[in-house]
C-alpha cells in the first residue's frame, strides 16, 4: 500500500469517527437537558449541576490531555476516550431510565467530560501523522467540515429523536456513536512516533507553556481566539436571545440567525481547503473583525433579515480562521509538543466561553444589551487588529 493511500485511508477514518461522535453529541445535548428536567422532581438547578460536571472536567484536564497526547499513541488515546465516553453515557442513560439521583448522573457526566478532555489536543496532533505536510490544510478542512455538518444534523434532528425514542434511549444512541467512533479509529495503523524523553507531568506542562510563550505569534493569537470565544458565547447564549425577545419578540427570528451562523461555519470550513494565503495568521486575523458586524447590527435593533447574512459571514470567518490556525500550529510547532501547545489553546477557549455566558446577563442588566454588544464588537475588532501590530504575527508564513 502506498503512503498516499495509507494516509488518505487514515484521515477518512478519523473524519468519519469524529463526525459520528459529533452527530451523537448533537442528539445527546438535547436528551441530557430534557432527560434531567423530566425526572421526578427535576429542576433547573439539578440540570446546572449535571452540565457543570460535564464541562468543568474538560477545562480542568485539557492541558493534562495534551501531555498524554504527546506521550502516548494519539489514536489509541482517542479510542480510549471514546470507549470511556460510551460507557459513561450508557451509565447516564441507565440513570435516566431508573430515575437516579442528581449526584449519580453528575458522576457519569464528570467521567464523560474527563474522557473528552483529551480529544481536542489529540486530534490536532494526530492529523500531521495521517497526511503529508502539503495536505494539512485540506485535511483540517475535511475534519472540521464533517464535524460542523454532523453537529448541525444531530442538533437539528435531536428534538425529533428525543420525542420519538425518549431521552434515555437517545443518550444511549449517543453512547453508541462513541462506540462506533472507537471501532473506526481502532483500524488506524501508524508507525511508532519518535518521542522526546519525558519528565514529570509538571515538567511536561512547563515545557508546553515555554513553547507557547516563546512564540509571540502563538500566544498573542491564542489571546485573540480566547476573547473571541467569550464574545461569541455571550452573544449566542444570552445577548442575542435578549434582543430577539425585547426588540423583535420572535424566537423564530433568533433561530434563523443561529442557523445562519452555523451554516456560515460549515461553509467556512469547506471553502478553506481551497485557500492558499501566503501569511495565514494575518489573513485569518483580518477576517475576524467580520464578527463585529452582526453585533453592531444587533445593538442597533436592525432587522433579523440584515443580521442573519451578517451572522453567516461571521460564522464563515470563524471557521476559515480555525482551519488556517490549526494548519499553522501543525506546521510551526514541533510534533513532540504539538498536543500540549494545542491544549493551552483549547484551555483559553474553554475558560472564556462559559465566563462570557456568566457575565453577559449582569452586564446587560447594568448597562443595557445594546452597549454591551457594542463593547463586544470593539473587543473582537480591537484584539484581532491589535495582534497584527506585531511584525512576527503579520509576517508568519
Amino acid at each position: 500500500m502506498s503512503t498516499r493511500t495509507h494516509t488518505g485511508h487514515g484521515i477518512t477514518l478519523l473524519t468519519t469517527a469524529t463526525a459520528v461522535s459529533a452527530t451523537g453529541n448533537g442528539f445527546g445535548r438535547i436528551a441530557v437537558t430534557f432527560g434531567v428536567l423530566q425526572l421526578p422532581g427535576g429542576t433547573a438547578q439539578g440540570l446546572s449541576v449535571v452540565l457543570a460536571c460535564l464541562v468543568v472536567p474538560q477545562v480542568l484536564f485539557v492541558v493534562f490531555g495534551g501531555v498524554l497526547a504527546d506521550r502516548v499513541s494519539r489514536f489509541r488515546l482517542l479510542v480510549l476516550s471514546d470507549v470511556v465516553s460510551a460507557l459513561a453515557h450508557t451509565g447516564f442513560a441507565a440513570g435516566l431510565w431508573w430515575h437516579a439521583s442528581i449526584p449519580v448522573l453528575a458522576a457519569f457526566a464528570a467521567v464523560a467530560g474527563t474522557a473528552q478532555s483529551v480529544s481536542g489536543p489529540a486530534v490536532v496532533g494526530l492529523v500531521p501523522e495521517l497526511v503529508p505536510a502539503d495536505r494539512l490544510q485540506q485535511a483540517n478542512s475535511l475534519v472540521m467540515t464533517a464535524v460542523r455538518g454532523a453537529d448541525l444534523a444531530g442538533t437539528a434532528l435531536g428534538g425529533f429523536v428525543v420525542t420519538w425514542l425518549g431521552s434515555p434511549a437517545t443518550v444511549l444512541l449517543n453512547a453508541a456513536s462513541f462506540a462506533v467512533g472507537a471501532a473506526l479509529l481502532s483500524f488506524l495503523r501508524l508507525p511508532a512516533r519518535v518521542r522526546a524523553e519525558s519528565g514529570s507531568v509538571l515538567a511536561d506542562l512547563r515545557l508546553g507553556w515555554r513553547e507557547l510563550t516563546g512564540r509571540r505569534w502563538l500566544w498573542s493569537t491564542v489571546i485573540v481566539l480566547s476573547a473571541t470565544s467569550g464574545v461569541l458565547a455571550a452573544t449566542m447564549g444570552v445577548l442575542g436571545p435578549l434582543v430577539a425577545l425585547d426588540t423583535w419578540d420572535s424566537v423564530r427570528a433568533w433561530s434563523l440567525i443561529a442557523a445562519a451562523s452555523t451554516a456560515g461555519m460549515l461553509c467556512g470550513a469547506a471553502v478553506s481547503a481551497r485557500l492558499r494565503p501566503g501569511r495565514p495568521v494575518r489573513a485569518g486575523l483580518l477576517l475576524l473583525p467580520l464578527l463585529a458586524v452582526p453585533l453592531v447590527l444587533l445593538a442597533g435593533g436592525a432587522s433579523p433579515w440584515l443580521v442573519a447574512p451578517a451572522m453567516f459571514g461571521a460564522g464563515l470567518a470563524t471557521d476559515v480562521f480555525g482551519v488556517l490556525w490549526h494548519t499553522t500550529l501543525q506546521r510551526q510547532v514541533p510534533q513532540d509538543v504539538l498536543a500540549r501547545v494545542a491544549s493551552y489553546d483549547w484551555l483559553g477557549t474553554m475558560v472564556l466561553a462559559p465566563a462570557g455566558v456568566l457575565v453577559a446577563a449582569p452586564l446587560s442588566t447594568a448597562f443595557g444589551t445594546g452597549p454591551v454588544l457594542v463593547g463586544c464588537a470593539v473587543l473582537v475588532a480591537a484584539s484581532s487588529l491589535g495582534a497584527l501590530a506585531s511584525r512576527e504575527v503579520r509576517n508568519l508564513r
